[in-house]
């Protein structure tokens, strides 16, 4: 795939969740769709500068009806370095460190129910530092990624808990010629949360985990690159068991530069 592009990402998640904190049952879906600008952007040799702008509309179905939001995201914007780049080209080593820009609207109505997250943006500069390695010998390659993000307290005085997130991921070449390359992917994909805190006051039932596997296939022809990746949870402990992870589906289309 090109390492430096400017596209465009489709990606949808779907929960199941409580309907109130007074019953049991996982009744309420709630979707969570984004439509992503997004670019990677060299400045110099070994710098790279890595953009992206979502657009949201999300979803829940509630028993009093539907509740739709939708708008503009969070501006993410990280610098990212090439650490280690062997001279076989076989290891890469990246490492970055970025901002979130608080563009998305933080509705503090939303911060009542089951799922707080349920915002078109966190109202808050949160700042991440993202470390990625990269093997390839043939037609096999391994991505393992990790990478944490510092939430801070928005204007309302509600913080979201910080984040770390892991995977890894293998690629298996299909078909390689000059002009075009398809291959699968396979791999694990965790996240880990904090508590959110509201005055400073840590709240219950606002940290948890998830692991996904997940499935893939991308390809590239000259200077276009088409991906798709279904994620299904194996295990997933979300905000003391009052939300469920269901699945998770992304296409992306990138173009070269």
């Amino acid at each position: 795939m090109n390492p430096q592009f400017i596209g465009v990402k489709y990606f949808a998640q779907h929960y199941k969740a409580k309907e109130n904190l007074f019953v049991n049952d996982l009744t309420q879906d709630q979707y969570f769709n984004t439509i992503q600008l997004w670019a990677k952007i060299p400045i110099g040799q070994k710098l790279s500068v890595y953009a992206s702008l979502p657009f949201h509309f999300h979803e829940k179905k509630t028993l009093q009806g539907d509740i739709n939001i939708n708008g503009i995201g969070d501006f993410n914007l990280m610098g990212i370095y090439k650490l280690i780049n062997s001279k076989d080209n076989k290891h890469e080593l990246n490492g970055g460190v970025g901002v979130k820009v608080p563009l998305g609207k933080f509705d503090e109505k939303g911060i009542s129910g089951v799922n707080p997250s349920f915002q078109l943006g966190t109202g808050s500069w949160d700042y991440q530092a993202v470390l990625n390695y990269r093997f390839q010998k043939n037609k096999v390659a391994v991505l393992l990624n990790t990478d944490y993000t510092i939430k801070t307290e928005n204007k309302k005085h509600y913080q979201f808990g910080n984040q770390w997130n892991y995977s890894a991921t293998g690629f298996y070449q299909i078909v390689g010629t000059e002009k075009m390359i398809l291959s699968s992917k396979a791999g694990l994909q965790g996240e880990v949360y904090d508590r959110n805190r509201q005055y400073k006051e840590d709240l219950p039932k606002t940290a948890g985990s998830a692991l996904y596997g997940k499935l893939g296939f991308e390809a590239s022809y000259k200077k276009v690159s088409l991906g798709t990746e279904l994620m299904l949870p194996t295990y997933t402990n979300l905000a003391g068991g009052d939300i469920e992870a269901k699945s998770r589906f992304s296409v992306f289309i990138n173009f070269g530069i």
